[in-house]
Formats: structure tokens, C-alpha cells, sequence
């Protein structure tokens, strides 16, 4: 009879590391997952927003600001998922030399364990600058 109550508190603190772990994975994954979307999202934005009129003319790179902004929502609602609520915040856009900082702000899931609910908020910030090679 002992050695059974033993196998249940076992089974039972298997089920519990399990839950903790996909917890923690959910946090983790999502953080790391919205650094590249918006690295990629970024650098993608800024090629779409380039002013070749004013390439041709000066031989430098201009991006139009509000272009940015366009393309970067678009390309960033149609990547990430629904289950979580994102706030972007454009930091600095610079036209001339192309500079951007973009920040993500995502709310996760509320966490509830025994009364108790923690819900995690991210911060994501990426700087990114559209170099030209001569």
C-alpha cells in the first residue's frame, strides 16, 4: 500500500514539472520569436519603403516614413499569431540615412495557480539601418 501512494505522488509531480515547463516554453518561445519576426519585418519594410527617385537623383538612400509604417503593419499582422495581443510602438523612423527602431510590446496568456494569476508583458526592441555598398 506504501509503495503505491509513492507511485501516485510521482505521477502527480510528473504532471506538474510538465505544466511548468510548457509554461516557461510559452514565454520563452515567444520572445524569442518575436525578435526575428520583427528583425525580418524591419529589414523587409525598409528595401519596400526606398525612394529610388531620390537614389537616382542624389546617389543616397531615403526611405519614406510613412510607407514604413504601412508596409511594417501589414507584413506584421499577417505573421503573427491571433492568441496574443501586440502593441507596436515605431521608436525613431529617420528618412535620410534609413534608421529605424520598432518596438513590440505583447501581452501573453493569464496565468492562474491557486488564486493566483501572473500574465507576462514583452518588450521587443529592434535598431535597424538600411546600409547602401558603393
Amino acid at each position: 500500500m506504501k509503495e503505491s501512494f509513492w507511485g501516485y505522488w510521482l505521477i502527480l509531480l510528473g504532471v506538474f514539472v510538465v505544466v511548468i515547463m510548457m509554461l516557461i516554453q510559452n514565454v520563452t518561445s515567444n520572445s524569442t520569436e518575436d525578435y526575428y519576426v520583427i528583425k525580418q519585418i524591419s529589414e523587409a519594410a525598409m528595401v519596400h519603403a526606398v525612394d529610388y527617385g531620390y537614389y537616382r537623383e542624389y546617389g543616397e538612400l531615403k526611405i519614406n516614413k510613412e510607407k514604413f509604417i504601412e508596409v511594417f503593419t501589414r507584413m506584421f499582422v499577417e505573421t503573427v499569431a491571433v492568441t496574443s495581443e501586440y502593441e507596436i510602438n515605431f521608436v525613431a523612423i529617420y528618412e535620410a540615412p534609413p534608421k529605424v527602431s520598432v518596438e513590440i510590446t505583447s501581452s501573453t496568456n493569464t496565468y492562474t495557480i491557486a488564486s493566483d494569476s501572473t500574465e507576462f508583458d514583452m518588450s521587443t526592441r529592434v535598431d535597424a539601418i538600411l546600409e547602401q555598398l558603393s
